[in-house]
């Protein structure tokens, strides 16, 4: 795809767009739509994404803690589209690495957390990505270096991006 100016931005609505219909349960499948269900304020540039995320009841284990399988998405997701943003590609996480700082001291319930994704490199047909995640109210971070290579995936069925 052209990295022309038109075609970036195409791209960087085209990435938003989905991110805000999966936040509303409007697309794919609940096991991306879920746990994305309280993402709002979402801005997207190129390489770039920064959103916010405020962790619902039921995304929380026993404990009311948020739970790391829905964390685990939540960047997954946001990672896959972050790489789209650079080359108008579809990507599939191939290693996936997440470190967990703080889920086991802290109560996530309602909490507000930032979201911060961005492509770090590219190699081939692979892209690099990190997510940070941090609570809003004070920067302690929640997961941070959710690093991903992602690999193109031209034949994805269902994505709209």
């Amino acid at each position: 795809m052209e990295n022309n100016d038109d075609a970036i931005t195409t791209r960087i609505q085209s990435a938003k767009n989905w991110l805000e219909s999966l936040a509303k349960g409007q697309e794919s499948s609940e096991i991306e739509t879920k746990p994305l269900q309280n993402l709002y304020s979402i801005r997207v540039r190129r390489n770039l994404i920064h959103c916010n995320f405020i962790v619902p009841q039921s995304l929380s284990d026993g404990d009311g803690r948020w739970h790391v399988g829905a964390i685990s998405t939540l960047i997954d997701v946001i990672g896959a589209t972050v790489a789209y943003t650079s080359f108008g590609k579809h990507y599939v996480s191939v290693d996936f690495n997440i470190s967990y700082f703080s889920t086991a001291s802290f109560k996530y319930v309602r909490e507000e957390t930032e979201v911060e994704d961005k492509v770090l490199g590219h190699k081939g047909n692979l892209s690099s990505v990190m997510v940070v995640i941090k609570k809003k109210d004070n920067g302690d971070l929640v997961a941070s270096l959710g690093k991903q290579w992602m690999a193109e995936f031209s034949n994805h069925p269902k994505s709209k991006i």
